[in-house]
Formats: C-alpha cells, structure tokens, sequence
C-alpha cells in the first residue's frame, strides 16, 4: 500500500543482521530469529542469541498478530519538519511468537493496551514498513 499518508520517511540501510527482515518485509512477511540451541526467538535480528550465544538460527515467519503491550498517540509533530497525518499512534506490539516490536498502528485511535492487531505492509518506493490495524474479532 501507498499513497496519500504515507510519506517515505527515512529510508533503512540494512546491515547485516537486519538484511533478511527488510526482505522480508519487502515479500510482505514478517521474519524472526529462532534459535537452533534455546529455541528461544528473538528481535531484533543479532548475530547471536542474547540467552545462550550461539550464533547459529533459524529465520521463521510470525503470523503477524500480537497485542499492544504498550503505545502512544502523538496528536502535534514530535519531531521537526514532520508533515506526516496527525494523529498517529506508535506501539510495542507482543507478537504470538514472544518478541515485541514497534510499529505504527492504524488507525490511531481509539486503542489501548491489550488490544489484538495484526501486521500489514506499507509499500514504499524501496522498501516496505510495518504496521499493524486492529485485529477482527470472531
């Protein structure tokens, strides 16, 4: 998706550890590291597992759900030469598959912790960012 509203902001340079989760996004998925010694997966992506060391994972896809873990919702330009729409709301989101993760979430408001949203994929010219809408209840 792009468009109005979706501005390109500040293009990522991936390294390489970040590498695979830009491609992945790219490919509109969501790809973590799973460790092949804990088991244990982890974000952001690293070069080594921060609870047992090995340097030796796995990539697995994340459903993309999770629930808001924590957020905010900026209704005046937090940061300088910001023309983006107002309000907007940012929150760590807990992912089915443990780690937790930024992202914008739309629409903004009205949201609160505890919340179920699921990813979606804005498309920009180069590369693809994260965010998550709310989740449709059964």
């Amino acid at each position: 998706m792009n468009g109005p509203g979706h501005e390109e902001g500040t293009v990522p340079r991936p390294d390489l550890e970040s590498a695979a989760w830009w491609e992945g996004l790219r490919s509109h998925r969501v790809l973590l590291q799973h460790c092949s010694d804990c088991g244990r997966t982890r974000f952001p992506p690293m070069p080594s597992c921060p609870w047992c060391a090995t340097t030796e994972f796995d990539l697995v896809e994340s459903t993309g759900r999770g629930v808001v873990y924590s957020f905010v919702t900026a209704h005046v330009a937090v940061s300088p030469g910001y023309v983006g729409p107002l309000p907007y709301s940012v929150a760590t989101v807990e992912l089915e598959e443990g780690p937790r993760l930024l992202g914008r979430v739309e629409p903004p408001s009205p949201l609160a912790i505890g919340d179920r949203v699921v990813s979606r994929f804005v498309d920009h010219a180069t590369w693809t960012e994260l965010y998550f809408e709310p989740a449709v209840q059964p």
